[in-house]
C-alpha cells in the first residue's frame, strides 16, 4: 500500500508560522497525506519557543523536528522531555533535554523518525551522525524509516543518503533554507532532496528582512532578526513509500504561496 508522507522546510519567525497554519491541513488533503513532518528550529528566529512548538503541531504536524537551533530559546527543554512529537538532533550528547528518533503509530504500519544534526561547518561537538543512525536503526523496528538531517554541506548530505540507502525510507535535507532541484530515489530505495527550503516570507534572505542581511555583510552590527511583511511559501517535498518494502518509489517538491 501507498503512503505520501510530507516533509516541510524549517519554519521562520511569525510569518512562517501563520501561512503553516493556513495552509498545512489544505495541502495535507489535496495530496492525501498520512503523515508529516515539520522543522521548527527557526519558529522564533534563533529556537522556538513552547507556544510556536504547539502551534506547529495544532497546525497539523505530526512530527517536529530541530536543528542546530534547537536550544535558541531554553524553557523548550521542559516540552522536548514531555512531548513525544518533538525531536532534537539524536546525536547531541546524552544528558541533553528530550529524544531524536521516535516510532509513531498510524495502525497499519509505524513510522519511526530519526532527527540528526550534521558536523561539517555547523555542529563539530555532536556525535558522528553516520555512526548515531546506525545504533537508532539497530533499535525498534518500524515499516518505515524517516531522517531529517540537519546539516550545513552539501556533500554531508549526499553521502549520509547514500550511507542509508536502502536502510531507510526516505532522508531530507534542513537548514540551507533554500531547496534543491535533485529530489531523486535513491539506487537501493531512498528518496531523497538535499535540502527542503523554508516556511516564510518569499522577499528575504532566509527569512529575515533583507536590509538586515545586506547591513550586517556590510559591516553593520548585528542584531534581533526581524521578520519581513508580505508574500510566503510553504516550501517541502512529498515522499511516496510502499508498505510492501518500506521504501520510496517517487519524491515530489511542493511550494505553496
Amino acid at each position: 500500500m501507498e503512503y505520501h508522507i510530507l516533509a516541510v522546510g524549517d519554519v521562520v519567525m511569525e510569518p512562517g508560522l501563520r501561512h503553516l497554519e493556513r495552509h498545512l491541513r489544505p495541502l495535507k488533503k489535496l495530496k492525501n497525506i498520512a503523515f508529516t513532518v515539520v522543522n521548527g528550529e527557526n519558529a522564533a528566529g534563533v529556537g522556538l519557543t513552547e507556544e510556536q512548538a504547539w502551534r506547529i503541531y495544532d497546525a497539523g504536524a505530526d512530527v517536529v523536528t530541530l536543528g542546530n537551533h534547537a536550544f535558541g530559546k531554553s524553557q523548550i527543554g521542559t516540552l522536548l522531555d514531555e512531548a513525544p512529537w518533538l525531536l532534537r538532533p539524536a546525536n547531541y550528547a546524552a544528558r541533553t533535554p528530550g529524544r531524536g528518533c521516535g516510532v509513531y503509530d498510524l495502525g497499519p504500519v509505524q513510522i519511526r523518525v530519526m532527527n540528526l544534526i550534521g558536523r561539517c561547518d555547523l555542529a563539530w561537538g555532536a556525535d558522528n551522525p553516520f555512526t548515531a543512525a546506525d545504533r537508532l536503526l539497530e533499535k525498534d523496528k518500524a515499516t518505515f524509516t524517516l531522517v531529517d538531517f540537519h546539516a550545513e554541506a552539501t556533500s554531508e548530505k549526499l553521502a549520509m543518503g547514500y550511507y542509508l540507502d536502502g536502510r531507510v525510507s526516505a532522508l531530507w535535507g534542513t537548514h540551507t533554507h533554500v531547496p534543491t532541484a535533485d529530489e531523486r530515489v535513491y539506487p537501493k530505495g531512498t528518496g531523497y532532496i538535499t535540502d527542503l527550503g523554508m516556511t516564510g516570507a518569499v522577499e528575504s534572505v532566509l527569512g529575515i528582512r533583507p536590509e538586515q542581511s545586506v547591513e550586517g555583510f556590510l559591516g553593520g552590527l548585528p542584531g534581533r532578526y526581524q521578520a519581513p511583511q508580505g508574500p510566503c511559501k510553504l516550501q517541502g517535498a512529498i515522499f511516496t513509500l510502499d508498505s510492501t518494502t518500506g521504501l520510496c518509489t517517487a519524491v515530489e517538491r511542493v511550494d505553496v504561496r
